[in-house]
């Protein structure tokens, strides 16, 4: 496995589309929809089949840097990797193309190899469940981006889906001799029209644009030169080292908000395509969620707390409360504890609009659950009212939340079951269940599990605010502070 071959995982999404199970503060791809590994986690071990794990870095923003970090020490036990993976975080959205750029950067900066970087780009929401024909892909990429080519995967259209980017690629000798199934592309769109879909898929001559790009680093930058210089200029003035892996806020606001695709595929004469010989899936809907889980005997994806009669060609989803469902036919139905979300499998691309349209009114279920997952476990919110809320918190063996303080609210904590640590103004308090304590405004404080099973805890809030600018951390051993 050579040193010079790098790959950066896309992680900074916010799963718009699959609302209201993912949220923008914990999106798909850090849950878990198929196997043991969330979707993120099962990305970054597909990739080890072609890159040393020590050269995976992960783009994803601040939002999600916190979680990223936690799942990415589960996997560092997996491969017995002492030192911790590298983490680009974006100081705010802007789409693939600049998480891309500043990922090129940052591995210049770090590559200790003669030879010049090629990089493997990937979402990190795909569903790809035959991890070794997908590396004979990738090094078939390796070889072409080796002779400075752009590589994209192509995967032939199911259906007609104005979800995709589409490429149309031909026979060409040169790319034939390097390897016997590439293509040259010859037009590439990105998400076009629904009649150029019908027409594209009609056509039998189009691939689905999978996402995935491989490339040599000094090729990229000279595409984003010659067709995204905005881009480029940014990126090759910043003072980016191999310990601050970002580049201010300021200048990053600057970047426009565009994808890889727009930016440079669209455009770009050096594109070559694989089309994909293996089973692959962009879990970007319900509906795609739906074409790979397990059905009955009447076609009905059905998962949670649920009791159907004669529905057909279904998905339904339950996260805690009972659904009961009649003659459904080609249906989604998601609950969640905060939302339904209701709509025919064809208009699963519509959920972005709903998630929008929360987004607009400020309304905090595109934002967050009920119950929001931390490093150190997960709290979920059980009632709130005029200047008080409830949680019930839990805190997984190891967990520690941060030592803080709040300005405005003080907390009185139950613990429900387990043993706990609490640190409360310098002095330690062991916990058993039915014991409690009273925080008051502005007094430090930390929850801790140094035990090996989980603790709950119920936490009541008083204050005038009660949300989470209120914390004030003063040390973190996740890095938040």
């Amino acid at each position: 496995m050579s040193n010079n071959i790098f790959a950066i995982i896309l992680a900074g999404g916010s799963g718009s589309r699959l609302w209201p199970l993912s949220r923008e503060l914990h999106p798909k791809q850090l849950m878990q929809f198929t196997d043991d590994y969330t979707l993120f986690q099962s990305a970054f071990i597909r990739l080890v089949n072609n890159v040393d794990d020590k050269n995976i870095i992960t783009a994803t923003n601040a939002k999600h840097d916190s979680q990223v970090r936690y799942q990415l020490e589960a996997l560092q036990k997996k491969f017995f990797r002492q030192s911790s993976y590298r983490v680009i975080t974006e100081p705010l959205v802007k789409n693939t193309a600049p998480a891309v750029a500043l990922g090129i950067k940052y591995i210049e900066k770090i590559n200790k190899c003669e030879d010049e970087p090629i990089i493997i780009v990937t979402p990190s929401d795909h569903f790809i469940p035959e991890p070794e024909k997908f590396a004979k892909i990738v090094e078939q990429a390796l070889k072409l981006a080796q002779e400075n080519y752009i590589v994209t995967f192509g995967v032939k259209p199911s259906k007609p889906d104005t979800g995709y980017g589409y490429i149309r690629a031909k026979k060409n000798k040169k790319l034939r001799d390097i390897s016997e199934k590439a293509l040259k592309v010859d037009f590439f769109s990105e998400k076009p029209d629904e009649e150029s879909v019908r027409e594209y898929c009609e056509s039998g001559k189009y691939y689905w644009n999978s996402g995935i790009f491989v490339f040599k680093a000094s090729v990229m930058l000279a595409e984003l030169k010659k067709y995204a210089p905005e881009i480029y200029d940014i990126i090759h003035n910043a003072e980016i080292t191999s310990q601050i892996p970002t580049i201010p806020y300021l200048e990053y606001d600057k970047m426009p908000d565009i994808s890889l695709d727009y930016a440079v595929m669209e455009y770009s004469k050096k594109l070559a395509m694989l089309p994909m010989d293996c089973e692959w899936h962009d879990l970007g809907s319900w509906e795609a969620i739906y074409d790979i889980s397990e059905k009955d005997e009447n076609g009905n994806s059905v998962q949670g707390n649920v009791i159907d009669l004669d529905s057909k060609d279904s998905m339904i989803y339950s996260t805690s409360k009972l659904v009961t469902t009649i003659g459904l036919k080609d249906m989604v139905v998601v609950e969640t504890e905060d939302a339904f979300l209701v709509c025919e499998k064809s208009r699963a691309q519509d959920v972005k609009k709903v998630f929008n349209l929360l987004k607009e009114k400020n309304d905090s279920t595109h934002l967050v659950h009920k119950t929001v997952y931390r490093p150190w476990g997960y709290y979920t919110v059980l009632t709130e009212g005029d200047g008080f809320l409830t949680k019930c918190i839990q805190v997984n063996p190891g967990g520690k939340l941060s030592l803080q303080l709040h300005h405005h609210r003080s907390e009185h904590w139950v613990v429900l079951e387990g043993n706990a640590l609490v640190i409360h103004n310098d002095e330690e308090h062991y916990m058993s269940p039915g014991d409690s304590i009273d925080i008051g405004i502005e007094e430090t404080h930390s929850l801790q599990n140094p035990y090996d099973e989980p603790i709950k805890i119920l936490e009541v809030q008083r204050g005038e605010i009660l949300d989470e600018n209120d914390i004030v951390r003063l040390k973190d051993i996740y890095g938040r502070v």
